[in-house]
């Protein structure tokens, strides 16, 4: 018998989810934010980069841009209104102290009770190799959780140390122990990632609903075996 998950906690107001590029949370996790928006909490999307570098046919002071534009529309149709780029070069983050800086200023910035982003493990699935700014961020990340409330570390940051996050959610994970029932939330999920066309258009030639649509129902369907029996987005849930 298949080992059932835990529900997400729900005793927060505030998350923030921090991940490498746009598109990222949309590959299944934007179901579950589109729960969360209706419930009246509040997630804000920090992107590192601006995904400048992840379009084949699009030199990158197009492709960036473009793909802003497109990120901040695929989160307004799951309630996020708040999107916010760092500005580091795509496809060679280097994870270290001035990345570790700029994400525990976002927590501080931000001051979220759950933080989210994606696995920082070296592969998907134990088959697919993961690339370096995935595992960069996705580590710098859970270590950030900590530097923001440790007011004698990047002391220049100007906003007040915050020890007030609780969790860090990692999306993808091999290992989730944790899942949100996103049946109200599959249909927006799948509009989400709808949205980012112009990538969706490089990576494969089938019509932009179909490949989402398969995708995300896909991965829906395939954990909500863990959790019930019903679609769901699972995590892997770190407590602070």
């Amino acid at each position: 018998m298949t080992d059932q998950l835990e529900p997400m906690p729900e005793d927060w107001q505030r998350a923030l989810a921090i991940v490498a590029h746009p598109d990222d949370l949309e590959y299944g996790c934007a179901s579950a934010v589109a729960i969360w928006t209706d419930q009246g909490r509040e997630v804000t999307y920090v992107m590192v980069t601006s995904g400048e570098a992840g379009i084949e046919t699009l030199e990158p002071a197009e492709a960036g841009p473009l793909r802003e534009q497109e990120q901040r529309a695929s989160a307004a149709v799951v309630g996020v209104t708040n999107v916010e780029f760092l500005g580091h070069a795509d496809g060679v983050i280097e994870y270290g102290t001035a990345l570790r800086k700029d994400l525990a200023a976002a927590i501080r910035r931000h001051r979220p009770e759950l933080v989210i982003t994606l696995n920082p493990d070296d592969t998907w699935g134990g088959t697919y190799w993961s690339t370096p700014d995935h595992r960069a961020v996705g580590r710098a990340v859970l270590d950030a959780a900590g530097d923001a409330g440790n007011r004698w570390i990047f002391r220049d940051i100007p906003d007040e140390p915050w020890n007030g996050v609780r969790w860090v959610a990692i999306a993808g994970s091999e290992s989730p122990t944790h899942a949100v029932d996103v049946t109200d939330g599959l249909e927006r999920g799948v509009r989400s990632l709808m949205e980012h066309r112009a990538y969706i258009k490089a990576l494969t030639t089938e019509n932009p609903e179909t490949y989402a649509r398969n995708l995300i129902e896909g991965f829906a369907r395939e954990s909500g075996a863990q959790f019930g029996g019903r679609p769901a987005v699972t995590f892997r849930l770190f407590t602070r």
